[in-house]
């Protein structure tokens, strides 16, 4: 992947840089060793690597400020990090680059049980905020696959998800307010603990700008009570469609369960091996959940069973206990690993219209035979949010641009029913050529306004969300 021609004099200045680092962030934070900023030359997306200049790993939001400052007056690059755990590309550095990362960020500053909020540092990571009010029967809905290693850091800048996102939303539904700081230094509140800002919705803006806008360091999150009880239902079908089909029948109905889970065979069969989770033997699979009282649970299973029983399932199994919910959950939770485990892959993002699940799964299994290559399905299907896992072998020549052709084959379709680009994982460095297949210029030219606004000298996160192109002549200017 092309990526900037790395700034030979800012590479000069590093010793400097470094220097200054030094003067406001104590020594075991400031990473400039070759052999150890190796650590940060990628993110999830491992297909594509580049070292940073350095990596900093200031403890409190003043450390960041400070550490802002520094590199807006050197005009050096800042990539801001989470955890790492982006699909996209959405930390990678380029070689002029310092990674500022918060992953030394991550005390609980506040928790209001009564009003239903906790603030926290963004480098906590996702399932430990649960973990902190689950004691009072609270819970932090959104749960992304990597819950337990990706930080709140990058859930905000992606707008995150998850498999329970269909009732309980996505990270933007679920923020309250932040504490960013700018390219420049200054640091600002945004939103706050209540319902609603007034004025312009910024924090709408923050959410999901994939680091664009500054490096949001604290976090106000609300949390909901626990219900009642929960219970999942395994349905297996013979085709992807039918699934799919059955998944837009049970919207279409009314019916609002927790989540709908969707897996095909490749991934069915990776994570059954991988960890025993007893799934049946189908070409499909879809794990739907639903919660409340006893009651509830009784009459929504009830009318989501005579919806499935329409489209002939091969398999239709009810949990019956807290254990069986578990090993039901533990193979979807478990697939991307599962699958990483057996092949190399590229995980996609695109979302579609539910009614458009039949028809997308079909146009996939068509490009898999076009391009030769085998697509593994594991999605949100009750909000469309698809993830098809392409197959391919990083060591044959070849095979990665192949499967970046095919991928943007795929999320094309996605834009072309009337879905998007991404979901969760945000544009990064994967889908950024492919912006101006969803927006049209005038569209593109209001979301680089806001950047103008919020970063001038377009000093962060490199080479991310828009044409490279347009992103670096914007940059030079």
């Amino acid at each position: 992947m092309e990526m900037p021609v790395p700034n030979q004099n800012i590479i000069t200045k590093k010793q400097h840089l470094v220097r200054r680092f030094l003067a406001v962030l104590p020594e075991e934070a400031v990473i400039h060793e070759i052999a150890e900023t190796l650590a940060y030359e990628c993110d999830a997306l491992t297909a594509y690597r580049c070292p940073p200049l350095a990596a900093v790993l200031p403890g409190t939001t003043e450390e960041v400020s400070a550490v802002l400052k520094i590199c807006h007056e050197e005009g050096v690059p800042v990539v801001p990090r989470g955890a790492g755990t982006s699909l996209a590309g959405g930390s990678l550095p380029t070689a002029d680059s310092v990674i500022l990362g918060v992953s030394r960020m991550s005390d609980v500053l506040e928790t209001d049980y009564k009003n239903r909020f906790i603030r926290v540092q963004t480098g906590r990571t996702n399932l430990s905020v649960t973990g902190a009010v689950e004691e009072h029967s609270f819970f932090y809905a959104p749960d992304p696959s990597s819950q337990l290693a990706c930080a709140i850091a990058g859930n905000v800048a992606m707008n995150s998800g998850g498999a329970h996102c269909l009732k309980y939303g996505v990270t933007t539904n679920n923020l309250l307010g932040v504490t960013m700081v700018m390219m420049d230094g200054e640091i600002v509140e945004i939103g706050g603990a209540h319902l609603d800002a007034g004025g312009l919705d910024l924090l709408g803006v923050i959410c999901g700008s994939e680091g664009q806008l500054g490096v949001v360091t604290e976090a106000t999150l609300r949390i909901l009570r626990k219900p009642e009880a929960a219970r999942p239902i395994l349905m297996g079908f013979d085709s992807n469609e039918v699934a799919g089909a059955c998944v837009s029948d049970i919207i279409k109905a009314g019916i609002l369960p927790v989540a709908i889970e969707f897996m095909d065979r490749p991934c069915i069969r990776a994570t059954d091996d991988f960890c025993g989770a007893g799934y049946p033997d189908v070409e499909a699979l879809l794990i739907v959940e639903v919660e409340g009282s006893d009651q509830e649970i009784a009459d929504m299973l009830g009318r989501i069973t005579k919806i499935a029983e329409m489209h002939s399932p091969a398999e239709l199994r009810v949990s019956k206990s807290d254990e069986e919910s578990a090993k039901i959950w533990a193979g979807r939770k478990a697939a991307f690993g599962a699958m990483g485990k057996i092949n190399d892959y590229m995980c996609l993002d695109g979302t579609i219209p539910v009614n458009e699940l039949p028809y997308v799964l079909r146009r996939i299994g068509e490009l898999s035979k076009q391009y030769g290559l085998d697509v593994a399905n594991v999605f949100h299907a009750g909000d469309g949010n698809m993830h098809p896992l392409i197959l391919f072998d990083a060591n044959k020549p070849g095979d990665l641009e192949t499967c970046e052709e095919m991928g943007a084959e795929i999320l094309k379709v996605c834009v072309e029913v009337g879905g998007c680009l991404t979901g969760e994982h945000g544009v990064g460095v994967e889908k950024r050529d492919l912006m101006l297949h969803q927006y049209n210029v005038d569209d593109l030219e209001a979301q680089l306004k806001i950047k103008d606004a919020f970063d001038p000298a377009w000093l962060l996160n490199p080479a991310k969300v828009f044409p490279l192109k347009i992103s670096e002549s914007r940059r030079v200017a």
